[in-house]
Parts: structure tokens; C-alpha cells; sequence
């Protein structure tokens, strides 16, 4: 396995990451919308830019942040082949959830995920994973799924969670397109002005450990608590 943190990318390792983090890949993370639902039935979000600056406040100060903590974390432990650092970041990762619907959000992504990735795309590394957590009664969140198969494949941390975080922002956006409602193009008008602040975070998490963990997106945690009584919903989170 490639453990460098930094160069070149397989081809083939490429065209797995980006499958990995499409929309069609079975996580259902299209069920999901962190807390939009309720921010833009409140009016907190009524257009692309309110959408944006949402977004960019969650990579800055919420729980997008610290997934890319976590994200870091675990492809560094896995490709070192340290598999207690690896176990207890996993479960911490799973426990860092402010509200229910976001610890279902990423549990059953990362579920989703990982079964999938066993059952297609057969890896030793993630099968001791799978294992590991099943031994500890633990749930797989989606960011460390990504994290362990990312650095079996050999993909350099800084790219796969560049685009981990890019991702993540193209599937809340496209949440947003259904919800405010926005056109297709405004919605790609929104993934590209958020285009900096997934570099910036990205940066900033591979020179960041677990102690710089926390969350300052306070309006992010109560969209989501708000969401879990919310009269009509069409997500889940």
C-alpha cells in the first residue's frame, strides 16, 4: 500500500474515489440534508448566496470541519497500519455527533458504504476494519469509511479529502436546488463559489490533529435538533 501523503494518483485509483463519492453510489446520502431542511423553511436560507454562506460557516466552524479532522486522521492511522489509534478515532467519530439526525446521518451512510465497498471492491484493510468495528459494537461513519479505503487504494490524503469535502458540499447543495428551490445552474454557481473554502479547509485539516476538535456552528446543530420535529420533511436529516 502507497503511504505517501502527497503525489501522484492511479488512474484506476481515481475512477474508484470518484465513483465512491458520486451521487449514484448507494450511501442514500440523497435522504439527507444536515439540517437545510429547517434552515430554509425558517427563511435562515432563502438563496444561493444565504445557501453558500451556510455552507462555508460548516467547513469553517461545524461538523464538516471536524470531519475533515477525522477524515485525516484515520487515512493517517490506517496507512500506517495502526489499527487501535485507528478503532478509537472511529468510534470518536461516530460519538462527535451534536444531534440524533446527524449521528444517523453519518452511521447509516457509513453502513451503506461500507458494505458496499466489501462486497465490490474487496480490500484486506477494509475488511479488518469492518471487523474491528464489528468486534467493538461499533457504527462506520461515512468520513472514515472513505478515509481507510482511500489510503488501501493509495490516494494521497490531500486528494481524497479535497475531494471527501467537495463532495460533501455538492450533495447539500443539490439539497438546496430541491429545497429553496434553486435552478441547476445556480446550484452550479454555488459548488463554485465554495470552491475556496473546500481548499481552505482542506489545508487547514492536514495540519490539524483531535485536539483541534470543537464546533462553533451553533445554528448548523440547532437547524438539525429543529429538523427532528419539523412538521413536513422530504429528508431525513
Amino acid at each position: 500500500m502507497e503511504s505517501c501523503e502527497h503525489g501522484y494518483v492511479a488512474p484506476r485509483s481515481l475512477i474508484r474515489l470518484q465513483n465512491w463519492l458520486s451521487p449514484a453510489f448507494p450511501t442514500g446520502s440523497y435522504s439527507y440534508s444536515h439540517g437545510l431542511e429547517w434552515a430554509i423553511e425558517s427563511r435562515q436560507i432563502h438563496r444561493r448566496t444565504s445557501l453558500v454562506d451556510w455552507l462555508d460557516a460548516d467547513l469553517r466552524f461545524g461538523s464538516a470541519r471536524n470531519d475533515a479532522i477525522f477524515f485525516v486522521e484515520a487515512w493517517r492511522c490506517a496507512a500506517d497500519g495502526n489499527q487501535i489509534r485507528l478503532l478509537k478515532t472511529a468510534e470518536l467519530a461516530g460519538a462527535f455527533r451534536a444531534t440524533s439526525e446527524f449521528a444517523l446521518e453519518a452511521s447509516q451512510q457509513g453502513v451503506s458504504c461500507l458494505a458496499t465497498l466489501c462486497d465490490v471492491w474487496p480490500d484486506a484493510a477494509i475488511d479488518s476494519f469492518s471487523e474491528a468495528l464489528r468486534q467493538a459494537g461499533a457504527q462506520p461513519v461515512l468520513p472514515i469509511v472513505i478515509a481507510v479505503r482511500s489510503a488501501a487504494e493509495g490516494v494521497p490524503v490531500d486528494t481524497a479529502l479535497r475531494a471527501f469535502l467537495h463532495a460533501t458540499v455538492s450533495h447539500l447543495v443539490n439539497a438546496g436546488v430541491r429545497l429553496i428551490p434553486l435552478g441547476q445552474t445556480d446550484g452550479q454557481r454555488a459548488v463554485a463559489e465554495l470552491e475556496e473554502a473546500v481548499l481552505r479547509a482542506s489545508e487547514w485539516a492536514l495540519t490539524a490533529c483531535l485536539d483541534d476538535l470543537g464546533s462553533a456552528a451553533l445554528m448548523v446543530d440547532f437547524a438539525s435538533m429543529l429538523h427532528e420535529t419539523q412538521y413536513t420533511r422530504l429528508f431525513r436529516s
